[in-house]
């Protein structure tokens, strides 16, 4: 009997097409398991100067500016906000990171003052240097598109790491550590910091 390939093509082009995505979609189940995010997108901000910021003082806190970035091995630019959950998922570890040496600076983005004082006093104020961008001018000038966003500068003004997503235990293990130390930086060991529950 001939097999007419015509009609068998698109049986195989379906199985293949099957196969590939059930292999893809296996992998990134591993890789989502160890706290990789495989769908993140490369920022345009990653290997260039840290752009401007023109923030708003924050009452109580001494404000940030783009000078504050320079002349520091490592530092890092966290944009938040009282409304994002992620972000106070996200506290303790910047916390822990701050406590540790590293220089950390806040941006209150698109929020109100009392909202962002009073996540401050609830949860601690682990910033050096603070502003508010209520209209979200600098969170597009730096390529923000959702809360909370991180940024790690160096002694030149340079991002050398854009990190969308909560900076929790596990993904500054399996994501940001590793790509911090593939561009030559080192963050400290947290090993001995206690974990938040569920992150």
């Amino acid at each position: 009997m001939k097999v007419n390939w015509i009609m068998v093509l698109p049986l195989v082009l379906t199985a293949g097409f099957f196969s590939i995505a059930g292999w893809q979609l296996a992998n990134n189940s591993d890789a989502l398991g160890a706290g990789v995010d495989t769908a993140a997108i490369r920022s345009a901000q990653q290997g260039q100067p840290a752009p401007d910021l023109a923030l708003d003082p924050l009452d109580g806190t001494e404000l940030l500016t783009r000078d504050a970035l320079v002349g520091e091995d490592l530092a890092i630019v966290n944009f938040f906000a009282s409304w994002c959950p992620p972000c106070r998922a996200e506290h303790p570890t910047l916390t822990a990171l701050a406590e540790a040496g590293i220089p950390l600076y806040g941006v209150n983005y698109r929020d109100r003052d009392p909202q962002a004082l009073a996540f401050l006093e609830e949860l601690g104020n682990p910033y050096d240097l603070i502003g508010t961008d209520p209209t979200a001018r600098n969170g597009i000038d730096w390529g923000v598109v959702a809360m909370p966003e991180t940024f790690f500068v160096n002694a030149e003004g340079i991002i050398v790491l854009h990190f969308r997503g909560p900076v929790i235990r596990r993904s500054l293990e399996n994501q940001i550590r590793p790509a911090l130390e593939a561009a030559g930086y080192t963050l400290p060991d947290l090993s001995e910091q206690p974990e938040t529950a569920g992150y």
